[in-house]
Formats: C-alpha cells, sequence, structure tokens
C-alpha cells in the first residue's frame, strides 16, 4: 500500500485500535475463560504451587550414582510438563518431583505413570534390552517413500544397548520386538532391518500425541532404578503475593521512566518508541499464555530486562535518523535511510542472540530451556514492533504533517575519544576486576565460609515437615517462623511451601546438624504447642544436579561457537567473532565477580542471570562491529584506529542509552522487590554496567589489536597491511588492510554446508509399530555435498 495522507490515518487508527485491543486481551481476556489473559498465564511453583510427588526406591541399597542418574532423567520427563519443574534426592532412597501450575495430582500421576522396569522382549520372552540402556527416547515426524508425514519415536541407545539390539535385531528380521513397561505391552515394533548404529525408529503411530506417549514411557522407564510412589500431594507458592505485586509495581515504574526518557530524547520518534513498548508488552503476556511457557519470579525479572532491551532497536533507529538529518538529508530521506542503515545491526544483534536461545533450548533443561524460549520470545517481538510497527507509524506521521526536523531531532557532533589509544588502561582495568573474583573465592574458603554462597538449589539442605495445629499462611511462616530457623542456622535463606487441604508445611534450609535440628525442634514446640512427632527431617539432594549443570555449559560453549561461526560469516573475518565471544566471556566473570565478592547467594537464578547477560552483551557488540564495518568502506584511506574511535564514538550515545533504559528497570526491581528479587537484581545491574564498559572501552579496541598483529596474508606486491601501520593510532593516509583484508573470510562459510550430511546415516535404523504386524522396510539415503 502507497503511503499518503488518507492511507497514512488509517494506519495510524489501526495502530491505536491494536494497541487497545492487545490491552484488552492481555487484561481481560477473551470469552468465558478469559483466554490470552495475563491470569491465565502458568506460574511457577514459587508463585502459584503445584503437584509434589514422592517415589521411593525399590531396590536396595541404591549407589549414588544410581541415584544421580535417576534424577537426571526423571528432571528430562519432568521438563515435558513444564521447564521449571524441580526434581530432587530426599534422604537417601526417594526423589521428589514438584510440577508447577498444576492442581489436579491424579491427572499428572495418570500421565507421569510409576517409574518402574522397562524392557525389550523377543517373541520368545528373552529380554533383548532394559531401561537403563536406553539413552533416550523424543517423539518427531519424518517423511515416508510417498512423501507423507509420519509420525516416529527416536530411540538414542547407550554403547552396551547398541551392540544388544544390533545382534537381537539381526537375528529377528520380520519378528516383533515387544516393548514392555512395567509387565504392560505398550508397543510392539516389527524389525526391518539389522538396527547397528545405536538409534532406532518405530514408526507408525497415528497422531503425535501416540508418539509422544510412547517417547514418554521409554524416557520415564529407563531408569537406573525401580521406583514406586509413596505420596502425592498440591503444594502451595513459596513465595507471597507481595512478591507479585511488589515485582509488578517495579516493572510499572521501569516502564513509564523509560518512556519518558525516550520522549525526551528523541522527541517524535521516543513517542513512536513509547507506543511500541506498550504494545510490546502486551504481545509478550499474550504469547507467554499462547505458548504455555511456565512464568516465575526470576521469569518476571527477566521479561522485564526484555521490555528494556526491546528498547534498544528503537535508539539504534533513531539514532541513526538524527545522524542523516545533521548530515543534511531531507526528514523523509533521513527516515528511510535511517531504518535502512540500521537494519543490519538490529539483524546481526538479534539473528546472533536466537542462535543462543535456540542451541540453550535444545541442549538446556529445566530453568535453561525456559529461559532460552523467553529470550527467543522476546527477540521476535521486539524486531517485530521495532522493524515494522514502528517505521509504519514513523511513515504515517510524516505524511499526516509532521516533517518538520524540529519533531525529530538532529545528533549532535563529538570530538572523537582515542578509545585506542587508552586501551591499556582499559584492559588492566577490566583484567583487575576479573581477578577480584578468584582473590575473594581464595579469601572466603580461608575463612570456611566456602569459595560461593551456594544456595539450596546448587547444595541441597534439610527439608524439616511441620504439622501445624492449624493451616499457616505464608506471610505468617515468614514472620513468625522462619526467624526461628535464621536464628538458628545464621543463614536468611528459608524456603517455605505449604500443602493444600493440610496443616503440613516443607521448610527448606542449609543442612542441619543434630544440635541445631534439637534446638529448633524445641523453638517449635514450645512456639507452636506441637509434640516431637509433628516434627520430621529429610536431607534433600540440590535442586539443580551436576548434570545440569554440566548441560548448562555445553550449551552456553555450543551457543559461543555458533555465534562465532554466524559473525564470521556476517562480517567475514573472525577476529570480530574472537573478539565478540572474549568481550561476552569478560562480562560473564565480571558478574562472576560481583557473586564472589558480596557472596550474593548462587541458586537457580545463577545460570539464569549468567545467560541473560550473554545474550544483553552480545548486542551491544553487535551494533559497534557493524558500524566499524561501514566505516571502513566510508573512511577509505583512514588507519585502524581512527576507524575503531570514530566507530564507538558514533555508536556512544546509542551504548549509554541502551544500558540506561535496560539498568532502570532492574534498579527498580532492586529498590522496591523483595530479597528473592534483590539477589537477582544485583548480579543483572552489575553485568549490565559491565557490558556497557566492554562494548565502549573494550570491544572496539581488541578487535584493533587482534586486527594489527594478524600474520599479514600474502598481498600483491606495493599493498600496505597492518603491520606497517602506527601501534598506537597512528593512520597513515594509504592504510587500507582493515577492509581488503577481510574479504578473505568468506571462505570460511564455504564448508559449513557439508554439516548437512551429520544426521544421514541414522535413518538406516528403522522398526515399524504398523496395527497390522507387516514389515515395511522403509531406508532412506542422502549423499553427501561437497
Amino acid at each position: 500500500m502507497k503511503m499518503n495522507k488518507r492511507n497514512a490515518r488509517i494506519t495510524l487508527v489501526v495502530m491505536a485500535v491494536l494497541l487497545i485491543f492487545f490491552a484488552y486481551v492481555s487484561a481481560v481476556g477473551i470469552g468465558p475463560t478469559g483466554t490470552g489473559s495475563a491470569k491465565n498465564i502458568i506460574l511457577g511453583l514459587d508463585l502459584s504451587g503445584g503437584v509434589s510427588v514422592t517415589y521411593q526406591v525399590v531396590d536396595e541399597n541404591p549407589t549414588a550414582e544410581e541415584m544421580s542418574d535417576t534424577v537426571y532423567k526423571l528432571q528430562q520427563r519432568a521438563d515435558t510438563y513444564s521447564t521449571e519443574a524441580n526434581v530432587y534426592q530426599e534422604g537417601s532412597d526417594r526423589i521428589n518431583i514438584e510440577i508447577p501450575g498444576v492442581s489436579d495430582v491424579n491427572a499428572v500421576l495418570e500421565e507421569l505413570g510409576q517409574p518402574g522396569s522397562l524392557e525389550f522382549q523377543l517373541e520368545d520372552g528373552t529380554v533383548v534390552l532394559t531401561g537403563s540402556d536406553i539413552d533416550t527416547a523424543s517423539a518427531g515426524t519424518q517423511q515416508d517413500e510417498l512423501g507423507n508425514t509420519e509420525y516416529v519415536v527416536k530411540l538414542e541407545l547407550t554403547s552396551s544397548g547398541a551392540e544388544a539390539f544390533a545382534t537381537a535385531t539381526a537375528e529377528n528380521v520380520g519378528n516383533y520386538i515387544y516393548i514392555i513397561y512395567n509387565d504392560e505391552v505398550i508397543s510392539a515394533p516389527v524389525v526391518n532391518e539389522a538396527i547397528t548404529g545405536g538409534t532406532a525408529y518405530i514408526s507408525g503411530m497415528s497422531s503425535a500425541s501416540e508418539a509422544q506417549s510412547l517417547a514418554s514411557s521409554i524416557r520415564i522407564g529407563a531408569l537406573s532404578l525401580e521406583l514406586e510412589e509413596i505420596s502425592s500431594k498440591v503444594v502451595g507458592a513459596q513465595l507471597g503475593q507481595d512478591a507479585i505485586k511488589t515485582s509488578l509495581t517495579a516493572g510499572a515504574i521501569g516502564i513509564v521512566i523509560v518512556m519518558i526518557f525516550m520522549i525526551i530524547v528523541y522527541a517524535l520518534p521516543g513517542v513512536v518508541a513509547a507506543f511500541c513498548l506498550l504494545l510490546y508488552a502486551c504481545m509478550t503476556l499474550i504469547c507467554l499464555n499462547a505458548f504455555d511457557l511456565t512464568l516465575t519470579l526470576p521469569g518476571i525479572a527477566g521479561i522485564i530486562l526484555t521490555i528494556g532491551m526491546a528498547v534498544d532497536a528503537n535508539v539504534i533507529i533513531y539514532a541513526r535518523i538524527q545522524e542523516e538529518i545533521a548530515a543534511g538529508r531531507s526528514v523523509k530521506g533521513a527516515i528511510q535511510t535511517g531504518y535502512k542503515k540500521a537494519f543490519s545491526a538490529i539483524l546481526d544483534g538479534n539473528v546472533t542472540t536466537l542462535i543462543a536461545a535456540f542451541v540453550l533450548n535444545m541442549l538446556g533443561t529445566g530453568s535453561v530451556k525456559g529461559f532460552a524460549q523467553t529470550l527467543a520470545l522476546g527477540i521476535v517481538l521486539s524486531m517485530i514492533t521495532a522493524l515494522i510497527i514502528s517505521r509504519l507509524i514513523m511513515n504515517a506521521l510524516y505524511e499526516v504533517g509532521f516533517r518538520d526536523e524540529k519533531y525529530y531531532g538532529k545528533a549532535r557532533a563529538y570530538r572523537h575519544f582515542d578509545f585506542v589509544g587508552h586501551r591499556r588502561i582499559f584492559f588492566a582495568i577490566s583484567i583487575c576486576v576479573i581477578l577480584l573474583g578468584p582473590l575473594f573465592m581464595g579469601i572466603n574458603s580461608a575463612m570456611g565460609n566456602g569459595v560461593l554462597n551456594l544456595s539450596l538449589d546448587f547444595k541441597g539442605g534439610t527439608s524439616t515437615t511441620v504439622s501445624f495445629n492449624e493451616e499457616m499462611t505464608l506471610d505468617e511462616l515468614e514472620s513468625d517462623v522462619k526467624p526461628i530457623f535464621t536464628e538458628v542456622t545464621g543463614d536468611a535463606e528459608v524456603q517455605f511451601q505449604t500443602v493444600q487441604g493440610s496443616t503440613d508445611v516443607y521448610i527448606k534450609t542449609s543442612v542441619l546438624d543434630l544440635d541445631q535440628r534439637q534446638e529448633i525442634s524445641e523453638a517449635l514446640e514450645e512456639a507452636y504447642d506441637l509434640e516431637a512427632t509433628d516434627i520430621l527431617y529429610d536431607s534433600i539432594s540440590a535442586t539443580v544436579s551436576s548434570e545440569m549443570r554440566q548441560d548448562a555449559i555445553i550449551a552456553v560453549i555450543v551457543a559461543a561457537i555458533c555465534m562465532l561461526i554466524y559473525i564470521t560469516i556476517r562480517f567475514h573475518d573472525v577476529r570480530f567473532a574472537g573478539s565478540a565471544v572474549i568481550v561476552l566471556l569478560h562480562d560473564v566473570l565480571v558478574m562472576f565477580a560481583c557473586y564472589a565478592i558480596v557472596r550474593i547467594s548462587v541458586g537457580s537464578t545463577f545460570i539464569a542471570c549468567m545467560l541473560t547477560i550473554v545474550g544483553y552483551s552480545i548486542n551491544a557488540t553487535i551494533v559497534i562491529f557493524d558500524r566499524i564495518r561501514e566505516n571502513q568502506k566510508l573512511m577509505d584511506g583512514s588507519g585502524l584506529a581512527d576507524i575503531v574511535n570514530a566507530s564507538v564514538t558514533q555508536t556512544l550515545t546509542r551504548s549509554i542509552y541502551t544500558s540506561f533504559t535496560t539498568f532502570i528497570t532492574i534498579f527498580m526491581l532492586y529498590l522496591i522487590g523483595i530479597a528473592t528479587i534483590r539477589e537477582f537484581a544485583l548480579p543483572l545491574i552489575v553485568g549490565i554496567v559491565a557490558g556497557a564498559y566492554s562494548s565502549v572501552c573494550v570491544t572496539g579496541s581488541l578487535w584493533y589489536v587482534m586486527k594489527s598483529h594478524a600474520p599479514a596474508a600474502a598481498a600483491p606486491e606495493g599493498t600496505v597491511t597492518a603491520e606497517n601501520t602506527a601501534e598506537d593510532g597512528g593512520s597513515p593516509a594509504n592504510e587500507k588492510t582493515g577492509a581488503a583484508s577481510s574479504e578473505s573470510g568468506k571462505t570460511g562459510a564455504a564448508s559449513s554446508g557439508s554439516e548437512k550430511s551429520g544426521t544421514a546415516s541414522s535413518k538406516n535404523a528403522k522398526t515399524d509399530a504398523g496395527s497390522n504386524g507387516t514389515p515395511k522396510k522403509k531406508t532412506k539415503k542422502k549423499s553427501k555435498k561437497h
């Protein structure tokens, strides 16, 4: 549609109606059930409670390794219900599973099943595989020979299981293999061919839900130990309503401050940014409901953080528009050019973060997966509002009469600061701050306090079950019971969980020795007229297992590698990618030092904080790199140092404004939030400040060092290379190496296409679960592309 005055007015009316509609849906919802409203968002255990199931190990004297393996596999199973589910060991032979957002215990137990024995048997009853031989099982789809979509379950076997299965299938082609779960046959696929690769596909399911059900049964049965349910109950929220109210209040105040700031700085475009910010917030709430994402208290903080980050794209665009106006362009030309020039920086920054979110969702578990999903949602919505909605409104406003440059502002000319020349000072500051982390860890260890202040989520503790004479509210527990535990343990971390329809309360604390247990029991008996039998103690394991931590580390490493590859391809220079990853690591280490120095509790939010800064930091870095890439062409003939200094200076206001808008939203959480939120907000504040510092003072200079000190590639005679340039900002007029040498990076992407052949061989192992029992050989082959 061509934008004229009539169409512009229609566009503005449509946008206003769209905001009103989304605001209504997010607040009230549609229909009698309020579909799409914020009240229907699934809340985590900390905000609304859920179902708690306790399993007892049937096997006698299970080993620590068997218990750990079982907890990890149950966590993977529980993740299908919610990414915020908790699975932890209680005592020596019990496992607790807590699933948020659920109130019907029977419905959960019916789907969850009792994790018992799993066997793959031949027709004569010979056991081929047991649950311990199955690594994982997942539901999916594939194309058959006719191009039709069929539902399958993919099995990944352990090394010993793969060997046993290869022998059994080779000897039983055309025969059935029965999958028996808790003495019940749940599937009877036919062997089509010998399965030798350790991966098998069961096909023939009639629906996605049937495939998911079979995969779930196999996963839950693939345990090292046999379990039986001993209790199941509905538990209440771990935090009171004040936690939600203060967080939402902080978020609202932060958003208002950001909106006012944008209007003051960017005039009319600031009004558009404020409009888009409100639209973004409403769309986020609706999508959380639509995609059934579980929202925890740290999740609320994370969403408020993404609201601050959503302004980033608008800042990049509007700063560009002001630059173009200052350069003498007309307002209409400035708007068009501003969006065009800002597009590459916004795209690269957001795609890079999306890659990280995708990898974290694929490889992570628990809260890591939940974080990745929320992050990806925020990125997509922010790009829609900034690149599409904002542009439509800006063009419409211009057409209806806002054509004078006074409505848009003009960029000021700043004197270039010699960031490159002062790089040694900036590097030294960064190194000193980072080294404070291990220094204080050593001091803490020497004082006997532990290198870090690990919370219950990481080190486990003691669960005290108290049967009061009457039901207790969370507020009463916080005000009256918590001081009893805090006085004895000296630790402020005390978690409460009530049981619906019961006077029982679960109280989780750090490990209590016998003297502490006795002292607490006496205090509770005296204060609440209890008997000794009303108070029970059990040791509990960490809810963040070593396997989950390992998954998180692997996911972050793979994400960093993928980001490095993408940046290298986009910028045609591996040094851009290398310096980006180093700066990213810098920000994470600075925030890690904050945990060591301030002794902030290291809990499940620790991983979320680290991952948040990973997503936040890369955006600021990409913006500066995008400007360096642009200036290498515009400043042809200038030295590398001049290009870097100019690029950092030109993006300085963007770096400061974006950091401020993000900072203010988190600072409000820290200022008026509860203690749990403050422990989440403080490290993020440190990470945001570190990200702003590194993007301005370290990023460009680090790339300059890597560029100017890299071995020169073979060049035609007479070409000036980076080694010929001055060390500290000396910029020979004929220096052109920066752009020229980077072109060689284009060859790096050529070989990446071969990655597509990685899964080709896995398709040759397949069994069929067709209802008629007729074998169907379905072998697919792919040739590698070179």
